[in-house]
């Protein structure tokens, strides 16, 4: 089975136990930008994969989503930032580079800067790490938004602060999704995946210490308290979380920025 990882600090609470303690038989894992596993979970490279949650709506009935995880946060969450030359309310027209390892994030400042902020900025698809030069803003995500090597700049913006703030909802920037062909081909591995995750993040819960070093040996680049970072994350999939995602796609999809999606389609396990 090929089993997609996010290559961010964020996901990798998921993977602790299959990266340090017992790989799955069976089962390889592909790290990757979320953009690029979004790709290859349309085009059938992988069975089971975290995606981005704007991703949904695009692949419909090709997958299913698992019911007890995602990556999402409650406000302020210190990787998905808007760093801009000028403050966010004058960006009406002016040029934002958008990350292209994302697709959540993207929609997700459209929505802000249309419906909250009233204006329209001009979108520049860029590198995860973009070149200042020529951009007014830039959207970062994941690792490149917490590393020694972020610019300095005059206004930084949390997204998932700002949603909270604007909408009183959490984001739901991740979610795990199955292939359909591969919940009758592969059952087997795929329940290896879910107690995987279960493990790992209890692992998180009774020694974080063990779970925080090894994240900090796999992104060494990384300046933020880890252990901070992790608390501000949520990974168990709520009902509140669940009813967050449905607005936020439901608020794209009135807006033109993704196809509409009658209902999210859950596997249970």
């Amino acid at each position: 089975m090929k089993l997609g990882y996010i290559d961010y600090l964020n996901c990798y609470p998921f993977y602790y136990h299959q990266f340090e303690k017992e790989q799955l038989e069976d089962v390889d894992i592909v790290p990757a930008y979320p953009s690029e596993l979004n790709r290859m979970m349309r085009d059938g490279g992988l069975d089971l994969s975290p995606i981005s949650a704007a991703s949904c709506a695009g692949l419909g009935g090709k997958i299913r989503l698992l019911p007890e995880f995602c990556l999402s946060s409650v406000g302020y969450v210190g990787s998905v930032v808007l760093r801009s030359k000028i403050p966010i309310e004058e960006l009406g027209g002016k040029t934002i580079g958008i990350t292209r390892a994302s697709h959540t994030s993207a929609v997700l400042l459209r929505i802000l800067m249309e419906s909250y902020f009233h204006i329209r900025p001009v979108y520049r698809e860029t590198l995860p790490n973009p070149d200042p030069n020529g951009l007014d803003a830039a959207l970062l995500i994941g690792n490149e938004a917490m590393t020694a090597s972020r610019r300095p700049v005059s206004y930084s913006y949390d997204l998932g602060e700002l949603w909270l703030r604007k909408t009183g909802f959490p984001v739901v920037f991740a979610v795990f999704a199955v292939r359909e062909e591969a919940i009758a081909e592969k059952m087997k591995q795929i329940q290896g995946v879910v107690r995987s995750y279960r493990t790992s993040l209890q692992c998180l819960s009774d020694h974080p210490e063990q779970v925080i070093a090894g994240a900090r040996a796999r992104y060494p680049d990384i300046i933020y308290d880890i252990g901070n970072y992790y608390s501000l994350l949520r990974f168990d999939f709520t009902g509140e979380l669940k009813n967050a995602l449905e607005f936020y796609l439901g608020r794209a999809a009135e807006l033109g920025f993704l196809p509409e999606i009658k209902a999210v389609r859950y596997l249970e396990i």
